[in-house]
C-alpha cells in the first residue's frame, strides 16, 4: 500500500481532510459571544439615511470578525421585553421610539443591565418639532443632555480629544484624532455638572473654527462640546457621530463623506460593543 495509513486503515491524507473540515465546521458553528439589535427609521434627512445604510453594511462585517451577531429592524414594535431579551446590546441608529410602551420597554431593558449605543440623531429633541422633548427619562436622566440647541454646518471633520483613557470604549484610542465629517450638536444641559455623566470625547480646541456656514451661528469658534459620553448608572454610550455629508446644493443628494471609513473612530464603537456585550 503506497499511502501511509493509520491503524484503522484510514489514509493519512483523508485524516487531514477530515480534521480540516471538522475545524472549519467548528469555526462556523461557534456560538456568538453576544447579540446586537439595531433600530432605525431611515426616513428623515438623506444624511441620516446614508448613515443608516452605511451602518447596516459595516456592523455585519465587524460582527463576523469579533464573533457577535448583528440584526437590524425598522419595526419599532419590536422594542418590547420579549424581543429585547434575545439581545445584549441595542443600537438606535438615527432616532428614538415614540410609543409609550416601547419607551417603557427600553427603560426596563436598560435598568436590568442591557447595553446601548445611540448615534447622532438618536439624541435629538427640540420643542416644537417632529421630535419634541417629551421623554424626560431618556433625554434628561439617561442621556443627560436635555434638548438639542444648535449644530454646525456643513458637516466637517474635527480633532477629538479623549477625556478618559480608562474607560473600556476609549482605552485603545490616541490622545487626539481626526474624526469623520459630521454635523456636531450643542445641548441644553452642561454635562460636566452631572455626576452620573462621564464625558469620554470632546472637540479639541485645535479644531476651531468648526463648520463652514454659510450662517454665522453654524460656525463654532470656541467653547466646550462633548461628543461621546456614558451614564455611569447604565451600560451605555452616546456617540454624536452619524451624519454623512450630502450634495444638497447641486440637487444630486450624492454621498460626499462616510462615517465608517475612519479606523480610529471605528475602534471606539468596536470596543464599546465588546465591553457591553461581554460584560454581565
Amino acid at each position: 500500500m503506497n499511502i501511509r495509513t493509520i491503524k484503522q486503515g484510514i489514509p493519512l491524507v483523508t485524516l487531514f481532510i477530515l480534521c480540516f473540515l471538522s475545524i472549519n465546521l467548528s469555526a462556523q458553528t461557534k456560538k456568538p459571544d453576544f447579540k446586537v439589535i439595531a433600530f432605525y427609521t431611515a426616513k428623515n434627512d438623506q444624511a441620516h439615511i446614508s448613515y443608516v445604510h452605511e451602518a447596516n453594511k459595516w456592523f455585519p462585517q465587524v460582527a463576523k470578525e469579533y464573533n457577535f451577531t448583528y440584526d437590524s429592524t425598522s419595526d419599532w414594535n419590536n422594542l418590547n421585553a420579549e424581543f429585547l431579551s434575545k439581545y445584549q446590546v441595542v443600537l438606535f441608529l438615527d432616532t428614538r421610539p415614540e410609543d409609550t410602551a416601547q419607551r417603557q420597554a427600553f427603560q426596563q431593558y436598560m435598568e436590568n443591565g442591557g447595553g446601548f449605543i445611540g448615534f447622532h440623531f438618536a439624541g435629538f429633541a427640540l420643542t416644537p418639532s417632529d421630535f419634541p422633548q417629551n421623554w424626560d427619562w431618556y433625554h434628561n436622566e439617561f442621556l443627560g443632555s436635555g434638548s438639542y440647541v444648535s449644530n454646525t454646518w456643513r458637516p466637517t471633520s474635527a480633532v477629538l480629544r479623549v477625556e478618559n483613557h480608562s474607560h473600556p470604549a476609549t482605552k485603545n484610542l490616541p490622545e487626539t484624532f481626526t474624526s469623520s465629517p459630521n454635523e456636531w450638536y450643542r445641548w441644553q444641559n452642561d454635562l460636566r455638572t452631572n455626576p452620573n455623566i462621564e464625558i469620554l470625547l470632546s472637540i479639541d480646541q485645535s479644531s476651531f473654527p468648526v463648520g463652514t456656514g454659510p450662517k454665522p451661528h453654524e460656525i463654532w469658534h470656541s467653547g466646550y462640546y462633548p461628543v461621546v459620553w456614558t451614564n455611569k448608572k447604565y451600560k451605555m454610550l452616546y456617540i454624536n457621530m452619524g451624519h454623512n455629508d450630502i450634495d444638497y446644493e447641486n440637487g444630486t443628494n450624492k454621498d460626499l463623506s462616510f462615517t465608517f471609513t475612519n479606523k480610529i473612530q471605528n475602534q471606539l464603537t468596536i470596543d464599546a460593543l465588546l465591553w457591553m456585550g461581554k460584560t454581565k
